[in-house]
């Protein structure tokens, strides 16, 4: 089913024909009881009904809204123009006369997915959860190839986010796959991957994805703690590797600029014991307590 864009008549023009109608019904009452005819009693009940069957036609559309016109079962057209319009009743089936609402929104949604429980890449359990703006952007489709197109957005939602967090690892393991993409660490590319697969899904359903970001993304409760030390772990090893390179780069220039200046002349032993006390100070936890050597290294 694609949609087909139509025109409906102004409501406005119609107004001023439906009234003359209307107001005719009186006076051919009165005819009818003068002459005292049967047949026009008749044709009076008649042109009655058909006023009322007209009055059915008239609709409102509020901007961001459309209304799907359905003639006997037959697809006639989408109006998706705001405005006051009139439109054969049997095609646009007020209330009773349909069990379908024929009136739908083609304004911008949220939807925000509960937090799932998923395993990642890895098989660990991970919750997970994202938030999907999404608008309707073909009215036959959503109405006629899809039972609820709401119901529908909702469970593939749910189905991608799930696809998503099975495919990518939740944060990398070792330093030798920092080039992985992972839902912690990529987060335009992750939107990027959700958004190509929400669109693929909801496009039978006549419904344009613009957006959709992951709102929720954590450890599940029963590994959280471990992991969250692991992470303090790494934290600590690479706040180390730092602080060592830095302390031998400043250990590397000591020593050098000792040498340049000729302040005072080191041999092999006095060297080592210069860069361990360097490092000590500069890589130890604590602050450094000077102690006053009296004698020599030698003595």
């Amino acid at each position: 089913m694609e949609e087909r864009e139509t025109t409906a008549t102004s409501g406005w023009l119609m107004l001023p024909v439906m009234s003359c109608l209307i107001l005719g019904v009186p006076l051919l009452i009165g005819a009818a009881v003068e002459f005292k005819s049967a047949w026009l009693l008749l044709a009076i009940v008649a042109l009655g009904l058909f006023d009322l069957l007209m009055l059915a036609g008239f609709f409102i559309l509020q901007p961001g809204e459309a209304r799907v016109l359905v003639l006997f079962g037959k697809y006639v057209g989408s109006v998706k123009t705001s405005g006051f319009f009139w439109a054969n009743p049997f095609s646009v089936q007020h209330g009773v006369m349909s069990s379908m609402d024929l009136s739908i929104s083609v304004r911008a949604r949220n939807f925000e997915t509960s937090a799932l429980k998923v395993n990642d890449q890895r098989g660990n359990p991970i919750e997970i959860g994202a938030v999907v703006v999404w608008r309707v952007q073909d009215t036959a489709k959503a109405l006629f190839d899809i039972e609820s197109y709401q119901q529908y957005v909702k469970i593939q939602s749910e189905t991608a986010v799930r696809h998503l967090a099975q495919s990518y690892p939740y944060d990398h393991m070792d330093n030798a796959a920092q080039t992985q993409v992972t839902l912690r660490g990529n987060s335009d590319e992750i939107s990027h991957a959700l958004e190509g697969e929400l669109r693929e899904r909801l496009s039978r359903a006549g419904v344009l994805v613009e957006e959709a970001r992951l709102t929720h993304l954590a450890y599940s409760p029963e590994i959280a703690g471990v992991m969250l030390r692991r992470q303090q772990a790494e934290a600590i090893v690479a706040a180390r590797q730092k602080i060592v390179q830095g302390a031998v780069s400043m250990v590397e220039m000591a020593l050098t600029e000792l040498s340049t200046r000729k302040v005072i002349e080191l041999d092999e032993e006095r060297k080592a014991a210069m860069v361990g006390n360097l490092l000590v100070v500069l890589c130890g936890m604590t602050e450094a307590e000077p102690v006053i050597n009296a004698g020599t290294l030698y003595h």
